[in-house]
């Protein structure tokens, strides 16, 4: 599934050049997650605004309300002047005068929902629960400290759920705690202060390397570029188990929580 990481790898590959172009086309394939909202036409004519992200959504905006985009678990963007005929897997078409944003979306868990404000309608409602973003400065350990107080689950699932701080998904989530030296099956509400604040810097640090990498591609992420990710080739116990901890030498092991493999070096990584 496209993390944080991806997500903004993907905007960035095409903001710029989309902004400010006129929609000139809007096509529409098989049934997304949810409808888009708004008969295609009336988009038409209107202009594309500052693409933007909350969370694992873009935010593209238009003279008159905006597109609340998700790649659910396997979509990609595209932005091409001359793209392809649309294949079994291309559900929507935004064509503009410098060219098409495409979302391919094989399982089809993906979005594209129009709203009249990012902060209104649909676009709303699908953000209200987000956490805070990772690298804003309300993120910081006395946050999670707070926030974990009030929760009796592994910190592992704890980072999942996307209401503390977005953007930890299972790699990063399994990378970060072994960069604050955290074993994942740790309760969250017996985390110190002392180490929720190594907790939250390990998850910027995580999250700001993966952006560098280009994200991470396990199976089919690219970018708006088709460029694909490097941070797996990264990951310190991600998809290591049974090898040596490079840290200490431990087996990093593998393990389940809420049906996502976790990964874990059991000699670094103290509850």
């Amino acid at each position: 599934m496209p993390e944080l990481p991806e997500v903004e790898v993907t905007r960035l590959s095409f903001a710029e050049r989309i902004q400010g172009a006129e929609v000139t086309a809007v096509r529409l394939g098989k049934p997304l997650r949810w409808p888009l909202g708004v008969e295609p036409q009336q988009i038409v004519t209107q202009r594309v605004g500052p693409v933007t992200r909350r969370g694992k959504y873009l935010w593209l905006p238009l003279d008159r309300g905006g597109l609340l985009m998700h790649l659910g678990m396997s979509g990609s963007l595209s932005f091409a002047s001359a793209p392809a005929a649309p294949g079994p897997h291309d559900h929507f078409d935004l064509v503009t005068a410098r060219g098409t944003l495409r979302l391919t979306d094989p399982r089809r868990f993906g979005a594209v929902v129009w709203a009249p404000a990012i902060d209104a309608g649909a676009a709303a409602k699908l953000l209200a629960g987000l956490g805070v973003e990772p690298f804003d400065s309300a993120f910081t350990g006395a946050h999670l400290h707070k926030a974990l107080r009030r929760r009796r689950v592994a910190i592992k699932t704890a980072l999942l759920g996307g209401d503390i701080v977005v953007g930890a998904g299972n790699i990063y989530a399994c990378e970060a705690l072994f960069e604050a030296g955290i074993d994942p099956r740790t309760r969250s509400d017996r985390l110190s202060r002392v180490r929720c604040e190594a907790l939250a810097e390990a998850v910027r640090k995580t999250l700001g390397r993966a952006l560098e990498s280009g994200g991470s591609t396990l199976r089919n992420f690219r970018d708006a570029h088709g460029i694909a990710g490097a941070f797996q080739l990264q990951a310190r116990v991600y998809g290591r188990a049974g090898q040596a901890c490079p840290r200490c030498g431990a087996t990093i092991r593998r393990t389940v929580q809420g049906q996502r493999a976790t990964f874990f070096c059991p000699g670094c990584q103290r509850r």
